[in-house]
């Protein structure tokens, strides 16, 4: 179990799973505000996301922190929900989050998104002596899928916006509603109380 490309391809399949869309849904939310001339900054944001959520991963296999799952499985569509508003109140000029700000705030939620994985990686992870080479192989996994999801949102922004016309005000907003209502169901399940 302790091959590389077996844990590549876990963290591929762990973003690009359309059965546990929430992956996506997030990296949708958090590109759409962005344009190809900003791709480095969302690649950022992405890169950081995956380190926290590999941090979540190894606080977690190391048993240095655990968190409730039902918990977790709420609050992971609250993040998608979040950076959907944060979309709308950054497009209408309401905020001036900087970019390190961002930074921070996605890495919190991606710590959030790594603990809703950490229970099955910890059953991987069972009787494992090294743990850092397949962790590190997840994370791999994670940033290239990642990454091209993100390179699709801009690809789809960019067809919207200048082939077609459409402002990018109002492509941030429909975008970032059609996240939220495909976003609402998976909260209202989770609901834990």
């Amino acid at each position: 179990m302790n091959d590389t490309w077996f844990y590549i391809k876990l963290g591929l399949e762990h973003v690009l799973d359309f059965g546990a869309y929430d992956h996506i849904l997030f990296l949708t939310a958090l590109a759409i505000p962005f344009t190809f001339k900003e791709w480095k900054k969302v690649v950022l944001l992405a890169t950081v996301f995956t380190v926290a959520h590999c941090g979540s991963l190894l606080l977690s296999v190391y048993d240095v922190l655990r968190v409730d799952v039902g918990l977790i499985e709420f609050l992971i569509p609250v993040t998608i929900i979040l950076t959907v508003l944060f979309n709308k109140f950054s497009i209408n000029g309401s905020t001036s989050l900087g970019l390190y700000l961002h930074i921070l705030v996605t890495a919190f939620f991606g710590l959030i998104h790594g603990f809703g994985f950490s229970n099955y990686f910890n059953m991987l992870m069972a009787g494992e002596e090294q743990k850092l080479m397949p962790l590190f192989g997840f994370a791999l996994g994670i940033e290239f899928s990642q990454v091209l999801i993100i390179l699709m949102v801009l690809l789809i922004a960019y067809i919207v916006q200048d082939v077609f016309r459409i402002d990018n005000t109002r492509f941030v907003k429909v975008a970032s509603i059609l996240v939220a209502i495909i976003t609402i169901p998976m909260l209202i399940t989770a609901f834990p109380w």
